[in-house]
């Protein structure tokens, strides 16, 4: 594999600011680099989403998608920990 050098103009606080985030996890700017090109290449866009930020559902329209797929009607029942086992989800028959 042939190697490219890339040169980037930043501010010197956000890029001291990243590498130390990077480090943490224990990258360097160049793998943390190299990473988001990889995931770039391999979803072809950007590998997060760019624009305004998320505005979270109101709890009604959350109730509605939820009901839609059966969690209100009683198909489902949910533990009350979401960080229970699996095996606590009980699904019942038609």
């Amino acid at each position: 594999m042939s190697t490219a050098n890339i040169n980037v103009r930043t501010d010197a606080n956000l890029k001291a600011q990243a590498q130390k985030i990077f480090e943490s996890i224990g990258l360097d700017l160049s793998t943390a680099v190299n990473l988001f090109l990889k995931q770039t290449v391999r979803v072809n866009n950007l590998p997060f989403v760019v624009g305004v930020s998320y505005v979270y559902p109101t709890e009604n329209v959350t109730q509605k998608r939820v009901s839609r797929r059966g969690v209100w009607k009683g198909k489902y029942s949910l533990p009350d920990n979401f960080d229970a086992p699996l095996d606590d989800i009980t699904i019942s028959s038609p």
